[in-house]
């Protein structure tokens, strides 16, 4: 499955909403250097669809607000 979000990185309090089929709005209260939003993100999609961290990855976006996520269809039910 592919999911596409979009990421506000260095927020006051993180939220995770479904805007979409497939499409998620995130804001993380880490900032974007370092890779620290983009673990932060793959963690919350992590938990909220309840599959393992290593069942979640950045397809595309890995510099840009706009992230394409591939997650295996293996931990889907």
């Amino acid at each position: 499955m592919y999911l596409k979000i979009l990421v506000t990185p260095h927020a006051k309090k993180e939220t995770l909403k479904e805007i979409g089929n497939n499409r998620l709005q995130i804001s993380v209260k880490e900032r974007a250097e370092r890779n620290m939003a983009n673990s932060r993100v793959r963690e919350l999609v992590s938990e909220h669809l309840k599959v393992p961290l290593t069942g979640v990855r950045i397809i595309s976006g890995h510099q840009n607000p706009s992230k394409m996520i591939s997650v295996a269809d293996k931990y889907l039910g």
